[in-house]
């Protein structure tokens, strides 16, 4: 079993990964931009970290920016969708 996963989303789907892993007993990681330092998604969360300014050109579509706090050691697994991975030139 996972001990903490990244969630690098926010929103619905945040909130709704969160509390899955919650229900798990897993821990998580969020991230946010300057915009979202008071959303749900952060709060929930065990950690969560600032990846950039309020757009997200500044901080959700740089995917180095993600990568930095999915390569911390506490970090086992990291949750993206599609359309992120996409937008932020990962694949």
């Amino acid at each position: 079993m996972y001990k903490k996963i990244l969630v690098a989303n926010r929103g619905e789907i945040a909130i709704r990964v969160i509390r899955a892993c919650k229900e798990l007993g897993i821990k998580t990681v969020a991230v946010y931009s300057d915009a979202d330092k008071s959303s749900l998604h952060v709060n929930m969360a065990d950690e969560a970290y600032n990846i950039g300014g309020p757009l997200p050109s500044e901080s959700y579509l740089i995917g180095e920016n993600i990568i930095k706090v999915a390569k911390k050691p506490s970090v086992m697994v990291y949750i993206l969708l599609w359309l992120s991975f996409r937008k932020c030139g990962i694949c």
